[in-house]
């Protein structure tokens, strides 16, 4: 399998071989259930579809009913498609069949999480680019602390370029963090424990690559 879906539940920290304190963040990953299996004799390209989360009923759209129906399965909340699954899975993975962490990732392997950031709201350039402010002796300002400063052009172009780094909305947006490492899995309460930090707030959905 190439990944996994889980939801976030914390951080913490443990101690590593060499005795340091290493902060990590605890994940809920899995049991998710396996919905389609995808080839490329009628697809196009191979993948496997995964769902994890329970989700009512009534709160679920009739299409997608029939799709967890077809899996044998309840409705799940979240859906996410790996593509590209290795050739050793072919056996495991069928519709219906539950995957768990323990199967997907071993103490020691590197991941990559991916996540939705905390949204942060419309924030002005120091907080949202890290702009100095007076205190740095910013051109083109003399008495605002957190204004961005002189920021056109003369003559030529006479306007602001695309892309000039000003105040706008912060946050809530897809983020992926490569190479966190596994530091200990607990199969009995779908617990994966990483090193690091990962993307969004708790109880946030991420998925995880291998």
């Amino acid at each position: 399998m190439p990944g996994i879906i889980g939801r976030k539940i914390g951080m913490t920290s443990i101690y590593n071989a060499d005795g340091q304190s290493v902060a990590c963040t605890v994940i809920e990953a899995g049991p998710c259930v396996v919905t389609q299996v995808k080839n490329v004799e009628t697809d196009g390209y191979r993948a496997v579809q995964l769902a994890f989360g329970e989700r009512k009923e009534k709160n679920t759209p009739k299409a997608l009913l029939g799709h967890f129906k077809k899996a044998g399965t309840t409705p799940k909340r979240n859906v996410v498609e790996f593509r590209d699954f290795r050739k050793e899975f072919e056996g495991i993975v069928e519709v219906g069949k539950e995957i768990r962490v323990e199967q997907v990732f071993n103490e020691g392997d590197f991941v990559d999480v991916v996540g939705v950031s905390k949204g942060r709201g419309f924030q002005g350039v120091v907080k949202r680019h890290g702009f100095g402010g007076v205190g740095e002796a910013t051109h083109g300002q003399h008495n605002r602390l957190r204004a961005p400063g002189s920021m056109g052009n003369a003559s030529f172009a006479s306007r602001v370029i695309k892309g000039k780094r000003l105040a706008g909305r912060m946050g809530n947006d897809r983020v992926k963090i490569t190479n966190l490492r596994v530091m200990k899995i607990m199969p009995e309460q779908n617990i994966i424990v990483i090193s690091g930090s990962v993307p969004g707030a708790k109880n946030s959905t991420v998925i995880l690559e291998k």
